[in-house]
């Protein structure tokens, strides 16, 4: 016997999201149906606002509810020195650190032929247009550590030496092929504190 089609419109929708496969669906729709109407409301509300109120910061990338992130509007933080990360999830990761009071940057992805992803696909130019403001001191490359992340970092490398500027990566406790996204505190930590001029 199969579902009634509305649920099982529900089940396939649920079936799309990174890590969730037939059997994760099937109890996050009876886990919804358990729930009162006010919940599930609450939640497509939720899910609504999620595309409709986020955006990216007009300055680094990360996502936001403003034009202007919160991180980039702390007069506490430093900038002259900017972070260079993939991603929003890793600026996160790095934010939960609580070793880092610099800026940031994210690329909103990383250079990945396969993908038929390039330099230009990425927010680069909006970094170096940021850079050449004068106030930059250091860049931090924090890409993750496997092929992609590294030819990327390599590019970057390439377009900021000219500038005059010091550069650092993200150093040891990071294995090669890993995310910067997955990893613990400790680790994160440790790699953020060992990094070096490149």
């Amino acid at each position: 016997m199969s579902y009634p089609q509305t649920l099982e419109n529900v089940i396939e929708e649920f079936r799309k999201l990174p890590g969730i496969g037939r059997r994760s669906a099937e109890r996050i729709a009876f886990s919804l149906l358990d729930r009162s109407r006010e919940e599930t409301e609450q939640l497509a509300s939720s899910i609504n606002q999620l595309k409709e109120r986020l955006t990216f910061c007009r300055i680094c990338n990360n996502l936001s509810d403003s034009e202007i992130c919160t991180i980039c509007r702390d007069p506490s933080r430093d900038k002259s020195i900017i972070c260079i990360v993939e991603d929003p999830k890793d600026l996160i990761a790095i934010e939960r650190c609580g070793v880092y009071r610099g800026s940031y940057h994210v690329l909103l992805g990383r250079i990945s032929p396969t993908e038929g992803r390039g330099p230009d696909s990425l927010k680069i130019h909006q970094l170096l247009t940021r850079i050449k403001t004068g106030e930059v001191k250091e860049i931090v490359i924090a890409t993750d550590p496997d092929n992609e992340g590294e030819m990327t970092s390599l590019y970057l490398m390439k377009q900021l030496k000219p500038l005059n500027i010091k550069i650092t990566r993200i150093g040891i406790g990071l294995p090669v092929g890993s995310a910067v996204e997955y990893a613990d505190i400790s680790t994160l930590s440790t790699s953020f504190k060992a990094r070096r001029e490149i």
